[in-house]
């Protein structure tokens, strides 16, 4: 390859920890293809997350030799201006890392962005696995939560395959209600602002009661809960027939 293009799509709560794993994926490229230059694109809809990203990629000297195009809009916002303009730039590989619970349509996003792929290119999504602890939560209380479960991919047409990454976090400061950490995780588990506020008592009752017994496991006096994630590796291949 003449060069590899990167593309990262960020729009997540947990946004830090995702920087760092771009910033990781960068450097293995870079030992991988030492002779390749790399290029990136990073779509994020917050002027603070982007102006923050790039503050970590300017104090990581061994980046610098990568340019990077900031596109400061969401992803849907930046699959409109590619239609709209019919300037489509291709990738060697892109990643949406818990991106797609915020677009309306999951099958056409994944299938525009598929689109984007240059021969044998790779897009990576990440997101919980199936009957984690995320999963359960989210079929039970679907009306309250209003998210969907990932599960597009399968019936797309498109060659993936799927590794299962196991993951857990202590929650037992959610069952303590005057737990300031504890209230941190509900409303993050919940994506509400205020846990408490958010439900009614027999709502909180019913989460609470689901989150111990149904999401979660408990060792040595603590709950931990299954937040255990699938990367969905999608692919472009020469000649393939979509």
């Amino acid at each position: 390859a003449s060069n590899i293009s990167y593309r990262h799509f960020l729009e997540h709560k947990i946004f830090i920890l995702k920087q760092h794993w771009d910033l990781k994926i960068l450097s293995l490229l870079q030992s991988a293809f030492p002779a390749v230059p790399v290029t990136a694109d990073i779509v994020e809809g917050s002027s603070e997350l982007t102006d923050n990203f790039k503050a970590l990629v300017a104090r990581t000297t061994s980046l610098h030799k990568i340019p990077f195009t900031w596109h400061i809009m969401h992803s849907e916002d930046y699959e409109k201006q590619v239609k709209a303009k019919g300037d489509v730039k291709k990738f060697d590989f892109m990643h949406m890392i818990q991106v797609l619970y915020y677009v309306d349509d999951l099958a056409e996003t994944i299938r525009f962005y598929h689109s984007l792929l240059k021969n044998n290119g790779m897009l990576m999504i990440i997101t919980e696995t199936a009957n984690c602890g995320f999963d359960t939560l989210w079929k039970t209380y679907k009306k309250e939560l209003y998210n969907d479960t990932i599960t597009e991919y399968r019936s797309s047409g498109l060659k993936y395959e799927v590794h299962d990454i196991p993951n857990s976090f202590d929650i037992t400061q959610c069952f303590n209600p005057s737990s300031e950490t504890g209230e941190c995780l509900l409303n993050f588990m919940t994506a509400k602002d205020n846990f408490y506020q958010s439900f009614s008592p027999e709502i909180r009752a019913g989460i609470l009661d689901l989150l111990r017994n149904k999401c979660s496991s408990e060792k040595d006096g603590k709950v931990f809960f299954n937040a255990s994630l699938s990367c969905i590796l999608v692919y472009e291949e020469v000649h393939s027939a979509i």
